[in-house]
């Protein structure tokens, strides 16, 4: 736990997530801002000497600097992608949900203890919430004992496809070599269509058959899915269609630059996997 002067300390209840105590940090006995603090409580106006324990939060004021590991904006990525409320991911986690809400809305130095039990809440780990990994491959933690693996319905995949998001394309390239490549995806009319530059890796695919995958891993529950779609691709060059795709594209291209050629792909084939403990 790391703070400055002008920050707050908010005490929660465990049990139950309510606000037991609040108060500003007007004293630091560290540089680095690590415990203990001298803490104003704003119900007395008294001035105290405070090592916070685990049922301790410190909000930082507005305008203060991001946190670099963005732990909030991972928690509420994580919380969405799961389909919890604010309310259902604070009663997991036994804390309130205003202290949610401003832990995912403005930077924030959550202790340990409450990592921990927001990790729990979202079937994740602190390390993933504090960004660890991020420069790894994904799925290097242990399989499943019990694994079992089933093929997906295309409907079921289609499904997971949702509306967009990124996927990787499989092509062969000018050269003649395979190359497989990550693209921003939009589905729009049962089509996968992205975006990129004329002179790419990608754009060699026009008029070829090429693959997509998308995939998801849970690393803290080993476990995950993938769908592959088989089919045509090519070039769009209606510019109405072309104007309509980018007016309702849910994102421009990651990796930047002038990617204004839109492609798409028509699955002849959808077929997907997903592995999960075999007692599920």
């Amino acid at each position: 736990m790391r703070a400055q002067r002008g920050d707050h300390v908010v005490i929660e209840s465990p049990s139950t997530g309510a606000t037991r105590r609040e108060g500003e940090i007007v004293g630091l006995h560290h540089a680095d801002g690590t415990p203990p603090y001298d803490v104003r409580w704003s119900d007395t106006d008294e001035v105290t000497l405070v090592f916070p324990g685990p049922d301790a939060h410190v909000l930082h004021p507005p305008g203060a600097a991001a946190d670099p590991g963005d732990i909030g904006r991972r928690v509420g990525v994580e919380r969405r992608r799961r389909g919890l409320t604010l309310e259902e991911t604070a009663g997991r986690a036994r804390m309130s949900p205003a202290y949610l809400a401003y832990l995912e809305e403005r930077p924030a130095d959550p202790s340990l203890a409450t990592l921990t039990r927001l990790a729990g809440a979202l079937n994740t780990t602190v390390s993933a919430l504090r960004g660890a990994g991020t420069n790894q491959p994904p799925g290097q933690g242990r399989a499943l004992r019990h694994p079992q693996l089933r093929d997906l319905g295309p409907e079921e995949c289609r499904s997971l496809l949702s509306t967009h998001g990124v996927g990787r394309i499989a092509v062969r390239g000018t050269d003649g070599r395979p190359a497989v490549v990550p693209v921003n995806y939009d589905v729009s009319d049962g089509a996968i269509v992205f975006r990129t530059a004329p002179d790419s890796v990608v754009a060699a695919g026009a008029g070829t058959e090429v693959a997509f995958e998308v995939d998801r891993l849970d690393e803290a529950m080993s476990q995950g899915w993938s769908v592959l779609a088989v089919g045509p691709a090519s070039l769009v060059t209606d510019t109405d269609v072309m104007r309509r795709l980018a007016r309702h594209a849910h994102s421009t291209p990651w990796a930047g630059g002038e990617r204004d050629m839109w492609m798409s792909i028509h699955p002849t084939s959808l077929t997907g996997r997903r592995i999960t403990p075999a007692e599920d």
